[in-house]
């Protein structure tokens, strides 16, 4: 069964929802400029073409707070790493668009704060400016300025928020790691950008357990020589002293009351934070994003794609170490409520329900176990202010489309969103402006020209091919960190097709500009030929009440077709039975073909994952073809180390 069977839509849009939608009133305002775009594709095809116009637009229509300078859009090029450079004599910051509400609707709230344990706090626009001036009043004193690293091994709280924003308005760059990740996973990532000041937590709370993070947080300090202070916040007791530091001192004692918000005006192209490819091997890629960037492609998205503005509350499941958290922060700058949450991804209908939540987002996984929880929330929750649902992290199935609109709502706009760390964004996603098939995300992004490459490296239509970006955008990385003549980052995308961004996912893009995605390009399932994507494969397995979670591994190489190796988690109770083994192997078959038909199927305790979530397939595959576990995976990058012994050859 093919992951686009055509149905009638999930949802269409009523021309009161078309009428209402953003991207509509910018639709409009561009008429008055003369670009008579009638539809969303005649639209998109405006902004892939007219690249510079289309870009310049977003600045003015959401009059970003800057100077635009007068010259051109961009300089140089094709690509980033060829020297392109955006709105070269631009000027701007990106916490000064962030805060720009505090002058004009102060009272609005901007940030709800919520925690499994029970934590509660609201700050309204206003009181959110105040807390930022005051960090960055202290962290000026301690030497700060622009250029200067801080980061963050910090939960996803207001101090996150208002210490990122405050890193911002001084022109200093940010960077994050949630406090789950263990220290040597820490120290990969920011050793690699020698900071000048840690901001730690000294514990956090999970799934009603308590976790002591002091000794990491003196470990981390010890691998950090650069420090000039590592800023202890008493989150799991408040009685936490910053004892046994070097440079240690509270986090009550960082700011400095009564000092103006300023913000320090930056080139478009100045770095504003890093974050970090997955680093299932070798050091974490360290990924620059420049405040242009992300100010003109999270206005773009959030607007224009999830249609979110003032009076939304714009909710991401998500942690500090996840691009889904810079993603979210966003909000602020289209003047959303934005929800931040501690804990555990239990009943996130019931918050939405107790927070007034407009936007719900969620990692695709949550919506395929609350299926196969058989859960009802829209029945449960009064859930009438949710607009839309996001989801993101793996390709959503079709059944999972289908369960939200059974068993959620119906007049609401699920957003299957697909992108990455690497652009900060997604470049697939919803539109408020076109119908909604199951399993089938919308639209590609405005400014996104995603197309697919057939093997000839030319673009195709209704097949499935290589994803690629073929015109650039201002949130591509303007560098990775120490990479001073763009050696690893054009390796990382531009080895394949000079001057085209190779994404590293199979996609198919259908005649009506629907895209479909079958999972990574480079952990395909080649069978005799037939080329799959693993996300194919996974939407039938764990479609079994007794399969928890799975992995399938080809360790087919070019002139060898290798063996085809199924790894189940179980669900609780349930055995790997011979009947479960046939009936695997049959559904495989009917569903996908006989060539898909595992030669061996595997029970293990757990299915290798990293940090954010993602199954580690390729790491797995090196194992399996000989390559020594410690050599194949970084441990302190998954979620489960432990497991990877039972992926052996032997298996």
């Amino acid at each position: 069964m093919s992951h686009d069977h055509e149905s009638a839509a999930l949802w269409e849009p009523s021309e009161q929802v078309v009428a209402n939608a953003r991207v509509t009133r910018y639709l409009h305002w561009l008429w008055d400029r003369g670009v008579l775009a009638e539809s969303y594709q005649e639209l998109w095809k405006w902004s892939v073409t007219e690249v510079d116009a289309f870009w310049s637009s977003i600045w003015d229509h959401f009059q970003v707070v800057g100077h635009r300078g007068d010259g051109p859009v961009r300089t140089g090029g094709p690509m980033p790493v060829d020297g392109l450079r955006w709105f070269p004599e631009a000027r701007l910051n990106y916490a000064a668009n962030a805060l720009r509400r505090a002058a004009t609707d102060p009272d609005a709230t901007a940030v709800i704060f919520r925690s499994e344990a029970g934590g509660h706090r609201v700050l309204s626009n206003r009181e959110l400016a105040l807390h930022v001036a005051e960090i960055r009043a202290g962290l000026a004193e301690l030497g700060v300025g622009k250029g200067d690293r801080v980061v963050a091994y910090v939960p996803n709280t207001p101090e996150a928020l208002i210490c990122f924003l405050a890193t911002a308005s001084l022109g200093a760059i940010w960077s994050s790691c949630s406090p789950d990740f263990g220290s040597s996973s820490v120290i990969d990532r920011f050793a690699q950008i020698e900071p000048k000041v840690l901001i730690a937590v000294d514990g956090y709370a999970y799934n009603d357990k308590r976790f002591d993070r002091t000794d990491e947080v003196r470990e981390i300090e010890a691998a950090l020589p650069t420090l000039a202070a590592t800023v202890l916040i008493p989150y799991l007791d408040p009685a936490s002293a910053p004892d046994g530091l070097r440079v240690g001192m509270s986090y009550a004692d960082l700011p400095r009351p009564g000092h103006e918000l300023a913000f320090e005006d930056v080139p478009f192209d100045h770095p504003l934070w890093v974050v970090y490819s997955s680093g299932t091997t070798g050091l974490p890629k360290p990924i620059v994003h420049g405040h242009g960037g992300v100010v003109l492609e999270h206005l773009k998205a959030l607007s224009f794609h999830h249609d979110l503005g003032p009076g939304d509350v714009f909710f991401w499941y998500t942690t500090t170490g996840w691009m889904m958290w810079n993603y979210l922060i966003g909000g602020l700058m289209v003047g959303a409520t934005v929800v931040l949450y501690d804990g555990v991804p239990g009943d996130l209908w019931k918050m939405a329900e107790e927070n007034g939540i407009t936007y719900l987002g969620v990692g695709a996984p949550y919506l395929i176990s609350s299926r196969k929880l058989r859960r009802r929330p829209g029945e449960k929750y009064d859930l009438s202010r949710l607009r839309g649902i996001g989801s993101t992290g793996s390709p959503l199935p079709p059944e999972g489309f289908e369960w939200v609109y059974d068993a959620v709502g119906k007049d609401l706009l699920l957003g299957s969103f697909s992108g990455g760390t690497d652009l900060c964004t997604g470049f697939l996603g919803p539109s408020p402006l076109l119908p909604l098939h199951a399993g089938v995300i919308q639209c590609r992004g405005l400014g996104a020209k995603v197309e697919s490459f057939g093997d000839d490296g030319k673009p195709v239509t209704d097949e499935v091919g290589e994803l690629v970006i073929t015109e650039p955008m201002p949130s591509m990385p303007v560098a990775f960190w120490n990479d001073p003549d763009g050696t690893r980052y054009r390796e990382s995308y531009f080895d394949m097709y000079p001057g085209v961004w190779r994404h590293g996912d199979w996609i198919k893009i259908r005649p009506d500009g629907g895209c479909v995605i079958y999972g990574r390009s480079d952990s395909t399932l080649n069978r005799g030929g037939v080329r799959m994507g693993t996300a194919d494969f996974y939407r039938v397995t764990e479609a079994f009440d007794e399969v928890a979670d799975s992995l399938v591994i080809d360790t087919g190489r070019l002139g060898d077709e290798g063996r085809l190796i199924l790894y189940v988690q179980l669900a609780e109770g349930a055995e790997l039975t011979d009947d479960l083994v046939a009936a695997l192997k049959r559904e495989l078959r009917g569903a996908l073909s006989p060539r898909h038909v595992p030669d061996e199927i595997h029970a293990v305790p757990g299915i290798p994952r990293t940090l954010s979530g993602k199954k580690l397939e390729i790491p797995v595959r090196k194992i399996l073809l000989g390559t020594p576990i410690e050599q194949a995976a970084n441990p302190d990058s998954m979620a489960n180390p432990e497991v990877l012994t039972h992926f052996t050859p032997e298996k």
